[in-house]
């Protein structure tokens, strides 16, 4: 069962049509009764990170998350302000984050070669996985996807660099340790390159 949390962040309907057209069980979740039962989690969100995490944590959901991916090794899926979140902290906020995968979220404002340029970064955008991964499989090349987002997460190691993104300067458009994956753009609005990417988190 793929348990969307509804923490009352994110389209979370939006997930549900792909997957039904997927033909993939997929269900809300918003009591951590409910998300005890999950197979794999999607973490959506948009906003600021400190209300992010805020909404998460008065959600009561927090620490059956935390089990189930830090112990249970359940696959979870961050999406947007979702991926920022699995960082340990954000120039956006003060609040801590969940610190699934070793990093920071930084400004795209920050970068010099950024400043020139209309922000948010909106629209699409080419999406370049840093080597095979199941998430992208077949999705290799030509790979675009829909952002809409100010900051970015700043891994701190390479490898849990799982694709990048150019807007004036290379950033990190998802990352993945383990069962932990994140993305910054939105594959629920990413059309038939979001459905793959999807599939292939629920055939992980």
């Amino acid at each position: 069962m793929i348990s969307i949390v509804d923490y009352g962040l994110g389209n979370v309907q939006a997930f549900l049509n792909v997957f039904k057209r997927l033909n993939v069980e997929a269900t809300t979740v918003t009591t951590a009764d409910d998300l005890e039962r999950a197979t794999k989690v999607i973490l959506p969100g948009v906003g600021h990170f400190d209300h992010a995490m805020e909404r998460l944590q008065g959600s009561g959901m927090r620490e059956t998350l935390d089990d189930l991916v830090m112990n249970r090794r359940v696959p979870v899926l961050g999406v947007c302000v979702g991926m920022q979140i699995l960082a340990r902290s954000s120039d956006e906020g003060e609040l801590p984050g969940l610190g699934y995968i070793a990093g920071s979220v930084k400004g795209l404002a920050t970068i010099e070669a950024v400043k020139s340029l209309n922000l948010p970064h909106m629209g699409w955008n080419d999406v370049r996985p840093t080597e095979h991964s199941r998430l992208f499989a077949e999705l290799e090349s030509d790979s675009r996807f829909y952002f809409l987002h100010s900051f970015f997460f700043e891994c701190d190691r390479p490898q849990d660099v799982a694709a990048m993104t150019s807007y004036g300067t290379d950033f990190s458009s998802a990352v993945s340790s383990g069962n932990i994956y994140g993305v910054q753009f939105h594959p629920e609005k990413s059309h038939h390159f979001g459905t793959r990417l999807l599939k292939n988190f629920a055939d992980l």
